[in-house]
């Protein structure tokens, strides 16, 4: 049987915070909890001068729920009380990022990122990931999207993951390994939580998940340029980032900042690609350019960029992806995953130079 909420919080009621000697759930310091299948997660709010030294409490925190019966994993983070701020700095004082380290067996992580949402990127992510399995690639996909994931319905993943030595197990699909906040919580849950919430969890998405072996792992990006992309840049090497954007120039300014973005991070661009470029009408084949064409082609010509391609606007591409059996995994040789096909055959020209490791980020 499967620990329920009670029963997780009666196990951290019987681990006690040293700094107020009372429990962590007496003292208000659990956040966030979502118990699901016998998955659980929840964050661990503390002063942000204690910093890093919680760090034996947030793992005292997790052993005691990883040992209730029917708990299959735990995901436990630190995080910040609100309206609290970290002590000043002196005067021209910086402090420099942790050093950006490889997921042990993961030969290049490449981000798949976009300015603005509703711009098709996590249907150009999983179907990049899928065309590169089909160049000869080991491919893994991990949806960093903590507050709209999108590839458990793109993937037609229903299942929960399993574990291993306290560790998640990606689920394989369509030949690629893949993971998401979504396998482990409902589609309707919203998750309602702070950035370092964010930016921890997608650290053990990183570090607790067995994607070893792989040549590439694929991450489909929440939009825009906050914490998730920071946090990317910041703790792992990227290989780079693929741009997706539709033509119109609104779609273009954010993709503008995000390619501005990731360059300041000093993580390299890949391409951009051009979402859906071109309309075709499903009863007579006439294509007109409902978003405008071509922007995505200038905007990489003027920012010294590689523009990888264009994939249409066209609605095969919508009912497969909504049925979780993407266009590039069922219908390889139709005319849309060719798109994708073609765009993957670039990226993966690439992946064979070696992996460049972003530098270290320094924050004022």
């Amino acid at each position: 049987m499967a620990a329920t909420r009670d029963d997780v919080l009666k196990a951290l009621e019987r681990v006690v915070d040293p700094a107020s000697g009372q429990s962590v759930v007496a003292s208000g310091m659990i956040e966030g909890l979502v118990v699901k299948g016998g998955h659980v997660g929840f964050a661990l709010q503390v002063d942000p001068a204690r910093g890093r030294d919680a760090e034996p409490l947030r793992k005292q925190s997790e052993d005691a729920v990883t040992k209730l019966p029917g708990v299959l994993s735990v995901t436990a983070v630190l995080t910040a009380h609100q309206g609290r701020q970290a002590p000043a700095t002196r005067p021209g004082h910086q402090h420099a990022a942790p050093a950006p380290t490889g997921i042990p067996g993961v030969e290049a992580i490449v981000a798949v990122a976009s300015g603005k949402g509703g711009v098709g990127k996590s249907t150009v992510a999983v179907n990049l990931a899928l065309g590169l399995a089909r160049q000869g690639l080991k491919v893994g996909l991990l949806d960093a999207d903590i507050y709209g994931p999108s590839q458990p319905r793109l993937l037609g993943i229903r299942e929960k993951p399993q574990t291993e030595n306290h560790k998640l197990k990606p689920i394989e699909k369509f030949g690629i390994k893949t993971m998401s906040i979504g396998f482990l919580v409902d589609e309707a849950t919203p998750m309602i939580w702070r950035g370092p919430m964010v930016q921890s969890a997608l650290t053990q998405m990183m570090n607790d998940v067995l994607w070893a072996p792989l040549d590439v792992l694929i991450v489909d990006m929440p939009p825009g340029t906050g914490d998730a992309q920071l946090t990317m840049a910041q703790r792992v090497p990227l290989k780079g980032a693929v741009i997706v954007s539709t033509p119109q120039d609104l779609a273009l300014i954010d993709a503008r900042k995000a390619i501005a973005m990731f360059e300041k991070t000093q993580v390299p661009i890949l391409g951009i690609i051009e979402n859906m470029s071109t309309y075709v009408c499903t009863n007579c084949g006439h294509e007109s350019h409902i978003f405008g064409h071509g922007g995505a082609r200038e905007t990489a010509r003027a920012m010294s960029a590689v523009f990888l391609g264009e994939v249409p606007l066209v609605g095969k591409i919508r009912e497969l992806s909504d049925a979780g059996t993407p266009v590039t995994a069922t219908a390889p040789d139709s005319a849309e995953a060719k798109a994708y096909l073609a765009i993957a055959s670039e990226v993966a020209k690439t992946l064979k130079a070696p992996v460049r490791a972003a530098p270290k980020i320094v924050l004022e």
